[in-house]
């Protein structure tokens, strides 16, 4: 299985990875048009930043942002993922364009985003989520990641099933970075055959995370700028990739397809 290239596409102000430079609908579909032409399989267009403290915009702003953004690039043939944690936006997304969802709560933060998926039958990221970015990182607690996040994660889609979403539409993602510390993070990319074994898609949003930052910094020096961690996230990319995920998700795509051409090339001789 060819591991797919989500480019991330932030129509926000505050991005922790670019701070706003898509904001205006103009700036991010051409950003968009540029991800595609670097080889990005889907466009992940966002509204609202999740970076740890970040508020939340209102609806009417969210859809204002990415609305436009999404349609565009539809219209322009692109595979367009909206990320949203409402289900009225992504209901809007998706008659716009888009054909997935990504929902970082998982369906947590909406209650009606299930009958908004289960309705329409589109692909659903459901992520591991315990509170939004202003709270998050309080609960960054374990009694041990790796069975605790699969754990959370089963149970997740044991309900979105039960409110009639199919399985076949379900993928998920381990949250890198949403109420994980370092420690955490590295131990679910450690074992992301742990993932794969709940049987569904899985996708791996590390990229340009802080974790990534303080790799090879010497103790007590400031971590490297988000800009600075495209190296550390497209070797990520060669770990997610040899392990069999469904997608990474990536502000840099250029620097992932050339990690998954490596992988690629090497598998090819096995």
């Amino acid at each position: 299985m060819t591991t797919l290239v989500m480019g991330v596409v932030n129509v926000t102000p505050d991005s922790f990875s670019d701070g706003g430079r898509w904001f205006t609908p103009g700036a991010a579909v051409a950003h968009g048009m540029s991800l595609l032409e670097q080889g990005a399989d889907i466009l992940d267009v966002g509204g609202e930043s999740t970076r740890p403290g970040a508020d939340r915009p209102i609806r009417e702003e969210e859809l204002h942002r990415v609305i436009p953004v999404i349609r565009e690039l539809s219209r322009a043939g692109a595979r367009v993922s909206v990320d949203t944690m409402r289900a009225s936006v992504a209901a809007q997304a998706l008659e716009a364009g888009a054909s997935i969802v990504n929902d970082v709560s998982g369906g947590l933060a909406d209650p009606e985003m299930a009958r908004v998926v289960a309705a329409t039958g589109v692909p659903f990221v459901v992520m591991h989520w315990r509170g939004h970015s202003d709270t998050m990182q309080g609960h960054a607690f374990y009694d041990n990641v790796v069975p605790d996040v699969c754990r959370a994660l089963s149970e997740r889609v044991g309900d979105l099933c039960d409110r009639g979403v199919g399985q076949d539409q379900l993928i998920v993602d381990p949250g890198f970075g949403f109420a994980k510390l370092a420690e955490h993070n590295w131990s679910l990319l450690a074992h992301l055959d742990a993932l794969q074994s709940l049987g569904l898609p899985v996708l791996v949003g590390t990229s340009r995370k802080a974790f990534l930052g303080a790799i090879g910094v010497p103790k007590g020096g400031a971590p490297r700028p988000p800009a600075e961690r495209d190296a550390a996230t497209a070797a990520t990319t060669v770990i997610a990739a040899l392990a069999g995920v469904w997608g990474v998700r990536v502000h840099d795509v250029a620097s992932s397809i050339d990690a998954l051409h490596v992988v690629a090339a090497v598998e090819a001789v096995r």
